[in-house]
């Protein structure tokens, strides 16, 4: 029912990717594509009815199996980036510890370092505080979690509420005191690995956006646009 689409999707997403590649305006998207408000209406309707999380989803399940994995994972990393907020960006908090005005970024990835979950909050926030809102919002395919490695800053009453309330534990990987130079830890250098991934794309060198589930919508394209690169 309605009127039928006129716009190519194929033409919708390499639109939506330019955007996330270069971190342009939308006002400033190129004649090549789609008319920017058309572009902009698509993102927003596949982030409210879901579409982007099914296809992220699906994506990550067919590359875990394609690489020999189960596509539900038993272990994973969770770790926090904070980054700046631009003049345009809605909530926000001020990270001391980061010395940055913007936001945190909180995800768990498997050990491939692919997307599970991704939780966007000011940066004020608490790594500990930040952690239970993601793992109370586990999807399904997170049923199979056994150990999810983390650093320090995650250690106290977290690990015994994890303990109470989930299946799998926390398992804290520390640096050694004694160590002053760079090391690579094991296991934690999964998490910083994604971490410089989403670096690659310009829209999320800051936090541009008014609504933070916009913010964690291009976290997903960010891991779509990776996983279907990779899948070809």
């Amino acid at each position: 029912m309605g009127r039928p689409r006129t716009l190519s999707q194929r033409r919708i997403l390499n639109a939506i990717f330019y955007v996330l590649k270069t971190g342009c305006q939308w006002r400033q998207l190129p004649r090549d594509f789609p008319p920017w408000n058309a572009v902009y209406y698509y993102v927003h309707r596949w982030r409210r009815d879901g579409t982007w999380v099914r296809i992220h989803e699906t994506l990550r399940a067919r590359l875990r199996q394609s690489l020999g994995r189960h596509k539900h994972p038993t272990a994973g990393c969770l770790d926090s980036q904070s980054v700046k907020g631009t003049a345009t960006a809605g909530a926000r908090g001020y990270d001391a510890g980061k010395k940055i005005n913007g936001r945190k970024r909180h995800i768990l990835v498997d050990t491939l370092g692919l997307l599970l979950r991704v939780v966007v909050t000011a940066a004020n926030v608490q790594d500990r505080d930040g952690a239970r809102q993601l793992l109370h919002r586990l999807p399904g395919h997170c049923k199979k979690l056994r150990t999810i490695w983390v650093d320090g800053g995650y250690a106290g009453r977290l690990l015994q509420w994890v303990a109470a309330h989930f299946r799998f534990r926390l398992s804290v990987v520390l640096r050694p005191k004694e160590s002053r130079r760079f090391l690579l830890l094991p296991r934690r250098w999964v998490v910083e690995r994604t971490f410089s991934w989403l670096n690659h794309c310009r829209r999320l060198s800051k936090d541009y956006e008014r609504l933070m589930p916009t913010s964690e919508t291009w976290i997903y394209l960010a891991m779509i646009k990776l996983m279907a690169t990779r899948m070809a």
